[in-house]
């Protein structure tokens, strides 16, 4: 390494650089585990669209399940899927009379809410593949 460029890379600071990018990706990280259950649960549960739409209200690991069912990708729903029918199936025991909400800004809001968790990742992939294509 020439002393110019030993010089350039210390006025640039790499190392700065690269420890904000690993912090970026570890708030980012804990944002989606973090953020996303309590959007899910504010549209789910304070919101009250469980009962809009006739399903019940979800405790701490239905919110955080269901949340990550709305941002993984399809194996990880295939694996959210088989605990829910194979490993605990009393889950799966209560009644419900699913219909479709009244259309309140209530309403409104929680679905947005929710489809905003179901389309972030989505979106990311649609766009790395639209790339390598072109």
């Amino acid at each position: 390494m020439t002393p110019r460029s030993h010089t350039v890379l210390r006025v640039l600071g790499i190392g700065a650089l690269v420890a904000g990018g690993v912090a970026v990706a570890l708030a980012a990280l804990v944002a989606v585990i973090l953020i996303g259950p309590v959007i899910f649960w504010v549209a789910w549960n304070v919101l009250d669209f469980a009962s809009a739409v006739g399903l019940p209200e979800l405790g701490f690991w239905g919110i955080v399940l269901a949340t990550l069912f709305l941002v993984i990708g399809w194996f990880g729903k295939v694996v959210i899927t088989a605990v829910v029918f194979l490993v605990e199936p009393s889950w799966l025991e209560g009644a419900a009379e699913v219909h479709w909400p009244e259309p309140t800004f209530r309403n409104f809001v929680a679905v947005v809410m929710l489809a905003l968790l179901a389309s972030r990742p989505h979106a990311h992939a649609h766009e790395r593949t639209r790339g390598k294509r072109a």
